[in-house]
Parts: C-alpha cells; sequence; structure tokens
C-alpha cells in the first residue's frame, strides 16, 4: 500500500481482465509525481501488450480528489538547487509527463478515468485523454496554472482548443472551476454517474461480454446503461447560461481588450464570472500573455506537435522566477501575495513573449522528437 501508484486486475466472466490502477496519495489529494508518471507509463505499456487485458480503469484514491495536478512543490524544490537551463528535473518531470499523456491519448485498448473529485491540471491532462471519461456530481475540474506563474500544459494548448465559443481561452485564462455537467459541454467528459456508482462500474465490466469484439463499443453501451440506470441529478451547469457572454468576453481581439472586459465583470453580480476574472485579475501577467499567444500558436498544431511546443514552454518558465514565486505564494508560504516579475500586461516585452517559444534544443535533439 505503500506505493504511489496500486494496481491491480479483476477476472471477467469471459476469463478477460481488467485492469486497475489507483493513484494513491490520498492526503495529498494524489498530486503526480515524477514516480506516480514512472510507474504509470510502464504498467499501461505492459497492459497495452497482454491480449487478456481488455480494458483499463484509473481512478484516484479516497472520495476528495482524482488528482489534484502536478507535484509542483517538489519541481520547485529542484528547481532551487539548479541553475543549468534546461532545468535537468524539469525535462525530465514534463517530458515523462507529457509522454504519458501522448500514450492515453492515443492508447489502443478502452481506458476509463474514473474523475470524481478534484480534477485540476496534472490531473486533467490525464482524463482528457482517456477513451471514456467518467465523472460524477462531485467533480470539480480546473486549470488554475495562471494561478502558480504557469500556463495551460499536458496537452491543454491542444483540448483547449477543441471547446466551444472560446470557452478554452476563457478556462486558460481565469483558472475557472467547473462542474461534470460543463465538463460534457465542454467535451471532457463521455459519462456522469452519481458518486457512489463504482461498484456497479466495476460489477458492469465484470459481467460485459469481452469477445473480442469492439471493446470501445462495449465499454460505451455498458457506461450508457449506468447512466440511464443512475438516480443521480446533473449539477446545475456554470456554463450552459453563460457560454455567449464567455464567448463575448474572450472575443475581443487582444489580450488587453479581454482583461478590460473581465475587469468590467470583477465587481458585477454575476458570482461566478466575477469570480473567474478576479482569478485573472490576480494571476500571473506573463502566464496570461503567453496563454493567448499560445492559443493563437497551437490553432493547427497535432496533438504529437503541440505537446512538443509544451516541452519548450514548460522548461522555459521553470528557468523564470514567476513559477517558483507562485508555488511559493499558494502552496508552500501560502501567503496569496506573489510578487510576479511583471506587474501588469502592460509591463510584457514582447519579446519576453516570443522567447518562451524559444527551444533551447535542435530540432532532432527535441525529446519529444519521436511523437508522431
Amino acid at each position: 500500500m505503500d506505493s504511489p501508484v496500486l494496481f491491480d486486475s479483476l477476472t471477467t466472466a469471459s476469463g478477460h481482465r481488467i485492469a486497475l490502477a489507483t493513484l494513491n496519495a490520498e492526503k495529498a489529494l494524489n498530486a503526480l509525481s515524477h514516480d506516480m508518471v514512472g510507474l504509470l507509463a510502464s504498467q499501461l505499456a505492459r497492459w497495452q501488450r497482454d491480449p487478456l487485458v481488455a480494458c483499463v480503469v484509473l481512478r484516484g484514491a479516497g472520495d476528495k480528489a482524482f488528482c489534484a495536478g502536478g507535484d509542483v512543490r517538489a519541481l520547485r524544490e529542484a528547481l532551487l538547487q539548479e541553475s543549468s537551463h534546461p532545468s535537468p528535473a524539469a525535462q525530465s518531470f514534463f517530458t515523462d509527463e507529457y509522454r504519458l499523456d501522448y500514450a492515453i491519448h492515443t492508447y489502443p485498448k478502452p481506458l476509463i478515468v474514473w474523475g470524481n473529485g478534484i480534477v485540476m491540471g496534472g490531473g486533467l491532462g490525464l482524463l482528457a485523454g482517456a477513451s471514456h471519461r467518467v465523472l460524477t456530481e462531485r467533480t470539480r475540474i480546473a486549470m488554475p496554472e495562471i494561478a502558480i506563474g504557469l500556463y495551460p500544459d499536458v496537452a491543454g494548448s491542444w483540448f483547449l482548443q477543441r471547446m466551444p465559443a472560446r470557452l478554452g481561452l476563457f478556462l486558460g485564462l481565469t483558472g475557472a472551476a467547473i462542474n461534470a455537467h460543463d465538463a460534457l459541454i465542454a467535451n471532457l467528459a463521455d459519462c456522469v454517474l452519481d458518486h457512489a456508482s463504482w461498484p456497479k462500474l466495476l460489477d458492469a465490466l465484470h459481467h460485459a461480454r469481452w469477445d473480442g469484439g469492439d471493446d470501445f463499443a462495449t465499454v460505451s453501451a455498458l457506461l450508457d446503461a449506468l447512466e440511464d440506470a443512475c438516480p443521480h441529478a446533473l449539477p446545475d451547469s456554470h456554463i450552459a447560461p453563460r457560454l455567449i457572454a464567455i464567448h463575448q468576453l474572450m472575443n475581443r481581439g487582444s489580450l488587453s481588450a479581454v482583461a478590460d472586459a473581465l475587469q468590467q465583470v470583477h465587481g458585477g453580480s454575476d458570482a461566478w464570472l466575477a469570480a473567474a476574472a478576479s482569478g485573472f485579475a490576480a494571476g500571473c501577467p506573463m502566464s496570461a500573455a503567453v496563454t493567448w499567444e499560445i492559443f493563437r500558436r497551437a490553432r493547427h498544431l497535432s496533438l504529437a506537435e503541440a505537446l512538443r511546443m509544451e516541452l519548450v514552454l514548460s522548461v522555459n518558465f521553470c528557468a523564470r522566477p514567476d513559477f517558483r514565486e507562485g508555488v511559493r505564494a499558494l502552496l508552500v508560504d501560502k501567503d496569496r501575495q506573489p510578487q510576479w516579475s511583471c506587474r501588469s500586461l502592460a509591463d510584457i516585452d514582447p519579446a519576453a513573449i516570443d522567447a518562451h517559444f524559444t527551444s533551447p534544443w535542435a530540432r532532432d535533439a527535441h525529446p519529444l522528437a519521436d511523437l508522431l
């Protein structure tokens, strides 16, 4: 039980196996460590080669969180001990994390993520690429990297682009939290079940017919039946009644104009939009500027190209002070008073934005060069 990821399997009535992986850091809300990434990647590769494994299920220990993000405190500690660029710790962690995300997006077998509770940052990277993303009425999703001087990574530059009405840009700039109903609208969920339905899901997987046909269709039909029988009611959507307003806020042509529009709703009567605007106002200006530029540059990128771009961005963010300062203020000292390198968008030199996209590696030496 001391392993940061627990592995198990459930033998089905047909003799196949349902493979189970549990992120096992409940007290840390299953924050994704480098060890977790390595263990999960290796086991997924083994299960992929095993002909008896029909389906994989990934969940988090406990009831509070699937995964609250990457273990950025550990990364910050490593960065404080290093001086080279790119940082060996940052390059190693992000390379392995993005390879894992890519493996999940391209996994050849059904992969179910049970996204109960908090799903943030690196946890959303695991969820977003799964073939079957199952959420509950307790799910709370966010990409709050702007609060720690980073940006929406873990393939966020790819999947946030695929949301309607500039919603992905809104979530990346504000760190706003959404629920399971919202996730259906945002294309981050395939099924919503009551949180107490976990045993029913395992039982349905155990009794399903795994006969070598279309296992993806088998899982989809199984989840559809469970959802139809589920007694829960979807939580009220934050997004549905505000989708046009979100589009209008984000569709201003420039980041400065978007910032002005968000300022107008900051103290308004819509509490959810006001909280989102507050997240933007308190966030790192450089993170906002780079996030805006990401959405311009990544519009037509493939998944592999997006992850290669993100690795460049991540090691460059780690070489600058804002990430270390953001983690300090939010998670270490917890004073929530970060001293950003640029106090406002007006202080940012456009050349500094471009520098974040400058690779420290030659094209053929990029650590993710082999992704297709």
